[in-house]
């Protein structure tokens, strides 16, 4: 079970990393678009910028950027305190990291949780980007779905998955 969320996981970051090029590519765009404009103003063409870019931008962060978050814990990328810990006796380094780990569960469970709240509170709000006028709402789930995966894995490897870290 788990080397099927392993999988699960890995291609959710890919996921995560194909919106993160699509945002770039966005952005160069919308660079390419002001950088032309201001150069061709003088001869009075005008090239304008991308319409909705910063609310296509501020939702497609959000979720890229989530989705990272379940494939770092998986191969243990995490920030860790190596250094002081480093010195400790190694039975206290491994309940140390059992305790991270068990707390990694709870907090991202507990994002996942007001998250979902959130998505349901924009929902029904009807809550619509300025420029494109798209529903926020949709763009939560991504964010949803990377808590609940980034608790999961960090739960597989409280009760001794394996992970490639």
């Amino acid at each position: 079970m788990y080397s099927l969320l392993q999988r699960v996981v890995t291609l959710w970051a890919l996921l995560g990393g194909v919106l993160a090029v699509i945002i770039v590519l966005v952005t160069a765009v919308n660079v390419g678009a002001f950088t032309l404009d201001f150069a061709l103003k003088p001869f009075g063409i005008y090239v304008p910028a991308l319409p909705g870019y910063e609310d296509f931008v501020r939702l497609a962060i959000s979720a890229a950027a989530l989705s990272f978050f379940p494939y770092t814990q998986l191969k243990k990328g995490h920030v860790a305190v190596d250094l002081f810990v480093q010195s400790f006796p190694q039975w206290l380094q491994k309940i140390l990291d059992h305790l991270w780990q068990a707390l990694t569960v709870v907090v991202a469970a507990g994002l996942a949780f007001y998250l979902w709240q959130g998505m349901l509170e924009t929902r029904g709000d009807n809550t619509m980007t300025a420029v494109l006028g798209w529903l926020e709402w949709p763009w939560y789930f991504p964010g949803v779905v990377s808590m609940v995966l980034w608790s999961l894995v960090a739960l597989g490897q409280v009760l001794g998955g394996k992970s490639h870290g």
